[in-house]
């Protein structure tokens, strides 16, 4: 064997191994670390379900709003969905439902003992933070740019807005809360603040239509 050759062969290996290590790493990043206390407490749960194969998932409602949720869920077997990202531990398998990947970054499942027994916590800080990619819904692009153009602004006056649902595919409802609901400023806020923002970062809304109840001007800030 040449020379040339034999380092031709290591650089293959090398680059192979190299690729081998970011996918573990990816892998790594969006994995949801389980204690083994909680390890403990799902293998016993999922004992007393007396179903052969039966595993958990793992995903978030709502995820990249502030309305996000964080569930986790016997999975029996054909329950799973077919992108599912799969975790294996010593004696039970999760699955990771893949739109909430991004989301569970950091994610911990853990079990705390108590007087009373205990307690499965899922703590997940990353739920409620949008983030968009090319594939991101239209959806998922309003929310971010609410999250961190406009409801920061608001904030400062107690209040904030939220989507309520997309209309004809291109139309954001929104409602809004706290200082601003109720506020005698909300028209301007929306026409000249919220709308503005919504159009111009997400080009595929053709407008935005607000369904708050303004009569309650309870928590208004003017």
């Amino acid at each position: 064997m040449y020379l040339s050759d034999y380092f031709t062969q290591v650089f293959k290996l090398t680059l192979e191994y190299s690729k081998i290590e970011d996918i573990r790493s990816m892998h790594e990043a969006h994995m949801v670390t389980i204690t083994e206390s909680a390890q403990e407490y799902l293998q016993e749960l999922l004992k007393k379900q007396n179903v052969e194969g039966i595993a958990v998932r793992i995903f978030i409602l709502d995820a990249g709003t502030p309305r996000a949720e964080t569930c986790i869920s016997f999975c029996r077997p054909g329950e799973e969905k077919k992108d599912d990202e799969v975790n294996e531990y010593e004696s039970f398998k999760a699955f990771i439902d893949k739109p909430s990947i991004p989301f569970l970054e950091d994610a911990v499942v853990d079990f705390a003992k108590d007087s009373m027994g205990g307690q499965l916590t899922i703590k997940a800080p990353n739920s409620r933070l949008p983030k968009i990619s090319e594939d991101s819904s239209l959806e998922e692009r309003i929310n971010y740019v609410l999250y961190n153009e406009v409801n920061p602004g608001l904030a400062a006056h107690g209040g904030m807005v939220t989507l309520e649902e997309i209309y004809e595919e291109s139309v954001a409802i929104l409602r809004f809360g706290g200082g601003c609901q109720g506020c005698g400023m909300v028209d301007v806020t929306l026409k000249d603040g919220v709308e503005k923002t919504l159009l111009e970062q997400v080009p595929q809304l053709t407008a935005v239509r607000d369904v708050t109840d303004h009569s309650n001007r309870e928590n208004a800030y003017y």
